[in-house]
């Protein structure tokens, strides 16, 4: 794959809608969350004392998807389905019972 290709792959709606896909009469089409990122370096060193030159370069990059949810049509009706995140949903739980719990304890040896 060219670098251009990839480019273009990783642009517009294809990076963001599923193919859709009809049964029964209802139509359906798949939508995620896409983030990404990426970064470019490179750095020199000279001096007499070094001997030689120095030098480096390095790059590197990544994307997350995420399920955001689904457009279903039906009888001319189009509605969004939000997909559910149940790991998001247990992460959110587990920091609010930490906070919970560190606010008791906290409580706790104020009354002593």
């Amino acid at each position: 794959m060219e670098l251009r290709e990839f480019f273009e792959h990783l642009s517009g709606a294809r990076r963001v809608y599923g193919e859709p896909y009809e049964k029964d009469g209802v139509t359906v089409i798949p939508a995620v969350s896409v983030t990404a990122g990426g970064g470019f370096g490179h750095g020199e060193r000279h001096g007499p004392e070094h001997g030689k030159e120095n030098g480096g370069s390095g790059g590197g990059g990544g994307a997350i998807a995420r399920p955001a949810g689904a457009y279903v049509i039906k009888d001319g009706q189009v509605r969004w389905e939000p997909a559910l995140d149940v790991n998001r949903i247990v992460l959110g739980g587990q920091l609010l019972l930490g906070l919970a719990l560190i606010l008791i304890a906290r409580h706790l040896r104020r009354r002593r």
